[in-house]
């Protein structure tokens, strides 16, 4: 359980202390996101133009470095066997780094072409695919000595269910739930600090889940209720550093926001949420957990669907939803602080349906 803390912490500091020099040299080289004037349509945020982008890349070297160092002091210091680096943890970042590198891609053309957005559609597209097959099959493969794979061929909400998928289908859904889930952070991404300080709450309930999945695992001796999870502790390490660096990336990224995590921080962090979900056999379940992130992806479904059906009309001034609120007058921080509160409640009534069905099966 140790590694669990030096990952938060290693990750911490590389986000609190990294960041800043990030910001150093990209505002050196005028290194900035291009921001989308006003008469489009969109909200004022002329104020924010010139703040450095791509602040995504810190958070993933944190969480990197802090696996990394987790796994050595439980290793070379502790001597401890139980805490060692698993395909599972490996998958996961390996997830979050790929779709980083789409997203760094895609802020690289944002600043260096000052194309506000980014890579083709098509491109992007392609990116994020490849990422996300190469996961779902690889998931799928590489039995441990329990016959356990990282990702299972059932669709699972708290633990697997009766619905078996099979193997082509269940790659094409652990596809659509990355995809969903890193375009949902990508969406969210659009006030300072909403995205950070939401992704921090639902990482944080993940470092609880595989805690407790670890303790109550099948092939620990438990029996009863255990879970069928491969590598539990192993995810719970990696959470960890994700909290650890958004928490060190948020203290630069709260309004006024001094650096953008960009597409390579919001695609990262999404794909890791997926990655996660899929792992911990906790995928519907994460529509709870991440019940901000499905919200706003929500309100944009609704604000394109109905333009189309009703010939151009709209439900909400402008979406994503925190930018209808925006025009209606709300200071940014409270939209902020409010969305927050509301990610935390998701998180709450996740965590306490997970809760529930232990008891309620006990």
């Amino acid at each position: 359980m140790i590694s669990i803390l030096v990952a938060g912490a290693v990750a911490l500091l590389v986000g609190l202390f990294g960041t800043p020099v990030l910001i150093g040299v990209l505002r050196r080289h005028g290194y900035a996101q291009a921001i989308r004037d006003v008469n489009e349509g969109y909200p004022d945020h002329d104020s924010k133009r010139g703040t450095p982008s791509m602040g995504g890349a810190v958070i993933i070297c944190a969480v990197l470095l802090g696996y990394v160092v987790a796994h050595l002091v439980a290793e070379l210091v502790l001597h401890s066997h139980r805490s060692h680096p698993t395909l599972s943890g490996a998958l996961v970042l390996g997830l979050m780094t790929g779709l980083g590198f789409v997203g760094f891609l895609d802020d690289y053309i944002k600043i260096f072409k000052q194309r506000s957005l980014g890579l083709r559609a098509r491109t992007k597209f392609a990116g994020q695919s490849l990422t996300a097959l190469a996961f779902g099959v690889l998931a799928l493969h590489f039995e441990d000595t329990h016959g356990l794979t990282p990702a299972s061929e059932h669709i699972s909400f708290i633990r697997d269910t009766a619905l078996v998928l099979g193997p082509v289908v269940t790659v094409v859904w652990i596809y659509l739930m990355v995809a969903a889930s890193s375009n949902g952070v990508n969406l969210t991404d659009g006030l300072d600090g909403l995205a950070t300080g939401a992704s921090v709450m639902t990482f944080g309930s993940y470092v609880l889940i595989g805690v407790w999945q670890f303790g109550n695992r099948c092939t620990g001796g438990q029996v009863e209720k255990c879970y069928l999870v491969r590598d539990p502790l192993d995810l719970a390490i990696i959470a960890s550093a994700l909290v650890g660096a958004c928490f060190g990336f948020l203290w630069w990224n709260a309004s006024p926001a001094k650096i953008f995590m960009g597409d390579t921080g919001s695609l990262a962090l999404g794909g890791a949420l997926a990655g996660l979900a899929v792992l911990t056999r906790t995928e519907l379940l994460l529509v709870l957990l991440g019940g901000l992130f499905v919200v706003i992806t929500l309100s944009v479904v609704i604000q394109v669907g109905w333009f189309k059906l009703s010939g151009g009309k709209r439900v909400f001034r402008m979406a994503p939803l925190q930018h209808h609120f925006e025009l209606a007058g709300w200071g940014e921080v409270t939209i902020v602080i409010r969305f927050w509160i509301i990610a935390g409640l998701f998180v709450a009534i996740g965590l306490g349906v997970f809760y529930a069905e232990w008891v309620r099966s006990t």
